[in-house]
């Protein structure tokens, strides 16, 4: 069964605004890349179904639902505004945002449904990936949480383990916390330590509660740790992971914001680190789950020069095809370098002629090496 993908130009009408850093035209430019570069077909191409209502109650507050319908329609009054997190510059309100959140949390179950229906064992939905939304509140762009709701939609109708695997920049709070004292979910989170970014969550000690202690686990590297250091932690720490749950399914977050020209965080991965972090989950996912694994998007914040090629690597290793190394396809470079405000990439991997030698490198490397041997520990006490 070959690799499905998921999209449809309604995807990207999730916006806020103009000025707001969350910006679903990468989804289109990375489609178009593939597209160019020939490596998706038209035949991959899935088209999304719109969430029910009664499937975002799988996880999310009825009162909250309504809040944000009312709110799409400039209903919801002012002085519920905040309790909703509705309001203030990270998550505003916009017009017809429940339907347009629908969309995306639909893309999601769209790639569920694909997977345990036995049409496809990969499935990539890009518009997804919303980690921050909580059950009862928007936080960090994110209004409803499609992984959360996709994960309860697996556990409910078909009865499956899921291992929630989260790479984004930023701790994967809403996920964790949605489903932190159940042990039928394991949450995974290798993310910038929360002293100096968003959302502040993320501790090695979170590590769940009532049945759930153990089944958050939670790698908070330091900044500007770099690809070697991260990638080493990773894939020991997943496969340990996948080993001591034994899921039926993976389905990972695979946010690109951890990359050194990612304007939001202070972490250091290059196009190394996102070339072989969906390779590692691809080979982990047929070595355990029957190679059974959904992939969503996340956060990236330089459209330009960083996003369309880091994602692009997930649909070529679900495809098991090497990273392509060269010129990026002309009808590509055509369409979108006169736009960009930045010099554009014009080759698959990085230039790093504008990389920094790292500081406290060897400090960083040991201090995550002895983090690591720490989850490793907790793991083995489940």
């Amino acid at each position: 069964m070959k690799p499905l993908y998921v999209y449809d130009k309604s995807l990207l009408e999730y916006r806020f605004n103009d000025q707001h850093p969350f910006n679903q035209m990468r989804v289109k430019m990375t489609t178009d890349l593939l597209t160019a570069s020939g490596f998706l077909k038209e035949e991959d191409i899935i088209k999304p179904r719109k969430a029910t209502d009664e499937e975002l109650l799988l996880t999310h507050q009825p009162d909250y639902v309504e809040a944000v319908k009312k709110a799409g329609e400039g209903s919801l009054p002012g002085s519920q505004m905040e309790s909703y997190g509705l309001a203030g510059e990270d998550t505003p309100t916009f017009d017809d945002m429940h339907e347009k959140s629908k969309m995306l949390v639909g893309a999601t179950l769209t790639a569920v449904d694909e997977v345990v229906k036995g049409n496809a064992n990969k499935v990539l939905s890009l518009a997804g990936g919303l980690h921050h939304g909580f059950t009862g509140r928007a936080s960090g762009f994110c209004i409803y949480n499609d992984s959360a709701v996709a994960i309860e939609y697996m556990r409910k109708h078909y009865g499956l383990k899921v291992l929630y695997i989260d790479t984004d920049a930023h701790h994967g709070d809403g996920v964790q916390f949605t489903f932190y004292n159940t042990n039928e979910v394991m949450t995974y989170s290798i993310h910038e330590t929360g002293r100096y970014l968003f959302p502040g969550t993320g501790s090695t000690t979170e590590r769940g509660g009532d049945a759930g202690f153990g089944f958050s686990v939670n790698l908070p590297v330091d900044a500007f740790t770099e690809d070697e250091s991260f990638l080493s932690i990773f894939e020991d720490s997943l496969e340990n992971a996948i080993i001591k749950f034994k899921p039926d399914i993976l389905i990972s977050q695979n946010g690109v914001d951890a990359h050194y020209r990612d304007p939001m965080t202070h972490l250091a991965l290059t196009s190394k680190s996102y070339e072989e972090i969906p390779r590692i989950v691809n080979r982990l996912s047929d070595e355990y789950t029957d190679g059974k694994w959904i992939a969503v998007g996340g956060g990236g914040y330089n459209i330009w020069q960083v996003v369309p090629r880091m994602w692009a690597q997930i649909w070529l290793a679900m495809h098991n095809e090497k990273p392509p190394r060269g010129k990026l396809p002309d009808a590509f470079l055509k369409k979108y370098q006169a736009k960009s405000k930045v010099e554009f990439p014009t080759l698959w991997e990085d230039d790093l002629s504008d990389f920094q030698e790292i500081p406290r490198k060897n400090d960083i490397t040991e201090k995550n090496e002895g983090m690591l041997q720490r989850i490793l520990m907790y793991l083995e006490q489940i």
